[in-house]
C-alpha cells in the first residue's frame, strides 16, 4: 500500500509537523510512504526532515508562497499519475481545497482520500454569512473526500454535524502530538531556577496569525500579570510587525519577548511556569500536550470541542471563551492558584503519541483502499468488464 502525503512546505505549522512525523513512523514500520513538498524551504526542513526523502516540482524563478495552494494543485495530478499512490493522506483542513481538486481534475483516476481534521468546524469567531459559506465548503468535502480523520472523540459528532461525509466514514485517532521518548524527556527535564524574583513566567508556543489571537494574550497580560511576571512566545508569523509595536505600546518591552522560530521549542518549557493558549479555534493544540507532559499549568481559551476532555474538564487547566480578554486576564492574575494534577496530565499526554497513532492510520488507509477496491471491482461487474485488465 502506497500512501502519498502533499504538503506546501517546511515552514513551521502543527499540521505539517505532524504530518513529517506519520510519513517518518510509517516508513519506519515498513510502509511504502512517498512525500511530495511543493517547495523546499521552511525552518522545519532541518530540523524534522534532514534525512527524509521527498518530492518536489521543478521551481521556477520566483517564490511560490504567495499562490502556494494553486501552485501544489497545479504539481501534484502529475505526481499522482507517476506514483499511483493507493491512497492520499490530506494533512489538515487547509489542505481539503487541493484534495477536491484532485478529484475533480482526475476523477476516477484519482485515489481515495483519508482528510485529518486539524482546526475546529464551528468557527464561532465568523460573522454568520461567512459562516453559512463555510459550512457549505464542509458539506462539499463531505461529498469528495472518501473518509475522515478526528483528533479526539468529541471531534466524531462535530464531523458527522458539519461535514457529513457521504461514505459515513469517520475514524478517531489521537493526534500524534509527541512520542513515548519525548514525553519521557520532558517529564524528566530539571526544573530552571526562577532569576525574576519569584515571578510567574509564562510561555507560549504559537504560530503568529490572526487565528491564534496573540494580541489577545499580550493585552491580557497586560492587565492581569504581576510586576514581576514575564511572558516568552516562540513562533513567527505574519503579524510579528504588529505585535511587536502592541508590546512597546503597553510598556512590556521587558517583561514580553518574541522569541521567534527555535528547534524543539518543548524543551525549553522546563524554563517556564504556565503555558498559555488565546487562540479563537482549534482543533487539537499539540502545544498543550507538550506543555503538560512538561508539567506545566495552562492557560487556555476554549477554542475546539476537544479542549475541555483533553484538559480533564479543568482539572489541571484554567479555561476561558474564546476572546474573552477580561478573563484571560482574570486567569493569568490567579495563575499561581490554577488546579495541577501531575500524573492525570501525563496520562492524558500519553494517549496522543505517535506510537499510538500511525499504525492506527495505517489500518484506516488498509480499510479505505479495501473499500475502494471492492466498490471498483464491483462497477467494472456491472459493465461486464474484466477488473483485473483495467
Amino acid at each position: 500500500m502506497r500512501i502519498l502525503t502533499f504538503l506546501h512546505s517546511f515552514e513551521p505549522g502543527g499540521v505539517e509537523r505532524i504530518a513529517l512525523r506519520l510519513v517518518r513512523e510509517w516508513r519506519r514500520q515498513g510502509a511504502d510512504a512517498p512525500l511530495f513538498m511543493g517547495r523546499t524551504s521552511g525552518a522545519m526542513r532541518a530540523e524534522l526532515a534532514g534525512d527524509l526523502s521527498f518530492g518536489t516540482p521543478r521551481q521556477p524563478p520566483f517564490s511560490t508562497g504567495p499562490f502556494e495552494t494553486l501552485w501544489m494543485i497545479a504539481s501534484l495530478p502529475a505526481v499522482i499519475r507517476r506514483q499511483r499512490p493507493d491512497a492520499l493522506f490530506c494533512a489538515g483542513n487547509s489542505y481539503a481545497v487541493v484534495a477536491v481538486a484532485m478529484k475533480l481534475l482526475l476523477g476516477r483516476r484519482c485515489p481515495p482520500v483519508l482528510a485529518k481534521i486539524s482546526n475546529d468546524l464551528d468557527r464561532r469567531d465568523m460573522a454568520w454569512p461567512v459562516r453559512l459559506g463555510y459550512r457549505l465548503w464542509l458539506r462539499i468535502q463531505g461529498r469528495f473526500i472518501d473518509a475522515f480523520v478526528g483528533m479526539a472523540e468529541p471531534m466524531r459528532a462535530e464531523i458527522g454535524e458539519t461535514v457529513r461525509p457521504a461514505s459515513g466514514r469517520i475514524a478517531i485517532i489521537h493526534d500524534p502530538a509527541l512520542s513515548d521518548a519525548q514525553i519521557d524527556r520532558l517529564r524528566a527535564m530539571p526544573r530552571r531556577p526562577n532569576d525574576r524574583a519569584g515571578g510567574v513566567r509564562f510561555v507560549s508556543v504559537v504560530r503568529l496569525a490572526a487565528q491564534k489571537n496573540v494580541a489577545l494574550m499580550i493585552r491580557a497580560f497586560a492587565q492581569g500579570a504581576g510586576p514581576d511576571d514575564s511572558l516568552v512566545i516562540f513562533g513567527e508569523g505574519a503579524e510579528r510587525p504588529a505585535l511587536s509595536r502592541l508590546i512597546a505600546r503597553l510598556g512590556l518591552k521587558d517583561r514580553v519577548t518574541l522569541a521567534g522560530h527555535v528547534a524543539d521549542p518543548a524543551g525549553r518549557l522546563a524554563a517556564f511556569d504556565v503555558f498559555l493558549l488565546s487562540s479563537d479555534y482549534e482543533g487539537v493544540p499539540a502545544v498543550l500536550l507538550e506543555a503538560m507532559a512538561a508539567g506545566l499549568s495552562v492557560i487556555t481559551t476554549d477554542c475546539s470541542r476537544s479542549i475541555r476532555s483533553m484538559l480533564g474538564d479543568g482539572a489541571f487547566a484554567r479555561i476561558v471563551a474564546p476572546g474573552d480578554e477580561a478573563a484571560l486576564a482574570d486567569a493569568i492574575g490567579g495563575a499561581r492558584h490554577l488546579p495541577r494534577d501531575v500524573e492525570a496530565s501525563l496520562r492524558q499526554a500519553r494517549a496522543f503519541t505517535i506510537e499510538r497513532a500511525a499504525p492506527m492510520y495505517i489500518e484506516a488507509f488498509s480499510e479505505l483502499c479495501g473499500r475502494s477496491s471492492a466498490k471498483k471491482y464491483s462497477r467494472h461487474q456491472l459493465r461486464g468488464e474484466d477488473p483485473r485488465a483495467v
